[in-house]
């Protein structure tokens, strides 16, 4: 791998939520992990699955190859073992069909079993007493043409606190082609080659410019839905058997951000019928879609020749889809996205929750902080995103309050049928937001960043790259922060009184609700 140099990146290391510490597992059942292993495998109903599993090979870790975002090589490296937890990564190998999509309903093959190789990185409790029963699988974000982490960006504090695992999926062509800048050996057989070959009629002229006509985007459906399989299966190769030989998992929870929260949408509305039809049952027991959403990201291309449904599709909306979905839009992006707008339901079949996440950026330094260092990005032949925009820096508002207590209440609604809470959305009059008299949105899910406010925070800035969705702060002026609270006992007493009555409802996790009032009692206000 190239040695990184030369390139410099600005940015503040000052985290709002500190980080979750070692020793915050479930209770060990009596008998130790045996028994509490045995007991869970012997509480799962056995669902007989015709979707196949792939084959597996782990791949070591050394100092000189080790996997692309590992946790010890992000920009900010986690040392998981303090946390109790492991990561490994797997080689994924079979056979996927590529699928079109030409109306409302479930997708039709266009071309069968095309062979692919992909790669797996997994994150879990180091002992499998610690395991809660639930993974969160995640098509890694492809945006800026590389793997990034985000769904443990935004959620690993729930993930680790409730000892859950987590597993990130290469999910599109142009992030294999980066791993193989990266270590060339390592991800060497790295395939999602196009089963058409450059003469046949089918496969198009022109494709999206971070695609290929030699590779196929359209692969990643099939092999989402065989990773999930594979992770509830009893094979010898899932680590999530603990090498008990028994699926340990009970939950399998699907997490996608921005572009793969949009893949979401496919997959659930024209994929997942079939693996309905073929399992009985789907792979994934409930979802959480990410700031996509309407004509903002709300859905993708079915494969690589076609277009992706229009804005107004009703395939970019969940309706009757069987299991709980919840969907959390940014103050980024809820305008463009608006026509993901629909009513919260607790209907079995079509239970669903809408949340629009007010002051929240879309493109947040955390994505950052928790993937590839800047010079694995480059090895990688990819340029380093920037934390900076024209503005200041990328806004450091902690979207990962509200992702926190989505995963802890889609458990909570699958497992014991608890409703979350609901929300209004961000208010809206003639297509623009409704600002209080410091400039923040109303509505949407609160916070005390915004009901005790020391700042006006924006959804959008400007600057290269992802900077249109970043968003951006404006710290208040003294006068006006003396005006708002006489002394700083006052504004910590104001936020701990927020933060206890949003956990009340359910909006934030004991966790988060407890670091957010010692951030306030940090903080130099006034």
């Amino acid at each position: 791998m190239k040695k990184f140099t030369g390139v410099s990146v600005a940015l503040s290391l000052t985290l709002t939520i500190g980080v979750v510490g070692a020793g915050s597992f479930p209770a060990q059942a009596k008998g130790g992990e045996s028994a509490n292993q045995e007991d869970r495998a012997a509480s799962q109903p056995a669902v007989e699955r015709l979707t196949p599993i792939p084959e597996i090979t782990q791949l070591s870790a050394t100092d000189e190859s080790y996997p692309f975002g590992a946790a010890d090589h992000q920009l900010i490296p986690e040392d998981l073992s303090k946390q109790g937890y492991v990561e490994e990564e797997y080689l994924a190998s079979g056979s996927a069909n590529v699928y079109s999509w030409p109306a409302p309903g479930p997708a039709i093959i266009r071309t069968e079993d095309a062979p692919y190789t992909t790669r797996v990185l997994v994150r879990k409790p180091a002992k499998g007493q610690h395991f809660s029963g639930n993974v969160v699988v995640e098509m890694l974000n492809p945006s800026n043409l590389f793997d990034l982490n985000i769904g443990w960006a935004v959620a690993h504090e729930q993930i680790v606190n409730n000892g859950d695992a987590w597993v990130g999926i290469t999910a599109k062509p142009i992030s294999v082609d980066a791993l193989k800048n990266f270590d060339a050996e390592r991800y060497g057989s790295l395939s999602y080659a196009n089963p058409l070959s450059l003469d046949d009629p089918q496969n198009c002229m022109t494709v999206a410019a971070d695609s290929s006509r030699t590779t196929e985007n359209g692969l990643i459906w099939d092999i989402y839905s065989q990773v999930g399989t594979w992770l509830k299966s009893d094979s010898s190769s899932n680590p999530l058997t603990y090498g008990g030989g028994t699926a340990l998992v009970e939950k399998a929870y699907g997490l996608g951000y921005s572009q793969t929260g949009g893949y979401l949408a496919n997959y659930i509305n024209g994929v997942q019928p079939h693996v309905i039809e073929s399992d009985g049952a789907p792979i994934y027991d409930g979802y959480i879609v990410g700031v996509a959403g309407g004509a903002f990201a709300g859905a993708y291309p079915m494969n690589q020749c076609e277009s992706a449904p229009g804005a107004d599709d009703p395939r970019r909306q969940f309706q009757d889809v069987g299991v709980p979905i919840i969907r959390l839009m940014s103050q980024s992006d809820y305008l463009r996205g608006i026509g993901s707008r629909r009513a919260d339901s607790d209907v079995p079949g079509d239970r669903y929750r809408h949340y629009e996440m007010a002051g929240a950026g879309h493109a947040t330094p955390d994505e950052l902080y928790f993937s590839a260092a800047p010079e694995d990005i480059v090895a990688a032949g990819r340029t380093v995103p920037p934390m900076n925009c024209n503005e200041g820096p990328r806004s450091r508002f902690p979207s990962s309050i509200f992702f926190n207590a989505a995963l802890q209440n889609l458990d909570l609604w699958v497992r014991e049928n608890i409703a979350p809470p609901r929300a209004e959305p961000i208010l809206v009059e003639n297509g623009a937001p409704v600002l209080d008299e410091f400039g923040n949105v109303q509505g949407g899910l609160r916070s005390p960043y915004l009901d005790v406010p020391t700042s006006t925070w924006y959804g959008t800035a400007t600057g290269a790259s992802f900077c249109f969705i970043a968003g951006y702060e404006r710290p208040f002026d003294d006068e006006t922060i003396d005006s708002l609270y006489p002394n700083h006992g006052s504004y910590v007493k104001a936020v701990k009184k927020n933060v206890r009555d949003l956990e009340d409802q359910s909006f934030l996790t004991s966790e988060d609700a407890r670091a957010l009032h010692q951030e306030a009692a940090r903080a130099d206000i006034p």
